[in-house]
């Protein structure tokens, strides 16, 4: 994808040196950033007014558009540095058509 980036990593396998064979393969998670207090919204909520990022957040039964920035960010999920608190739901996959001010109902979590 566009905002994937490839990075070459260095492993090394001195205590297993001797058992690796011909063909082995290695699964490993990387992590580069962590945090423990973080505001964070699915990737789909995202979407652009003009050069800033943007939410719906849905308050008192209506959706209002929020103006946020943005931290860290992958392919699910963006880390909310400025413009949303804790706990304030938005819309996952806002249409074109969804306007501010826009009544709505939401659906129960299961």
């Amino acid at each position: 994808g566009v905002e994937e980036q490839r990075v070459n990593v260095i492993a090394d396998f001195q205590a297993l040196q001797s058992q690796l064979g011909d063909g082995y393969r290695v699964e490993a998670s990387i992590v580069t950033w962590e945090s423990s207090n973080v505001i964070k919204v699915p990737a789909s909520s995202l979407f652009r007014v003009g050069t800033n990022w943007a939410v719906f957040a849905v308050e008192e039964g209506k959706v209002i558009q929020r103006q946020i920035e943005i931290g860290h960010r992958n392919s699910f999920e963006a880390e909310v540095v400025k413009g949303l608190s804790a706990g304030t739901p938005v819309v996952l996959h806002p249409s074109n058509q969804l306007q501010n001010g826009t009544l709505i109902e939401v659906a129960n979590k299961q």
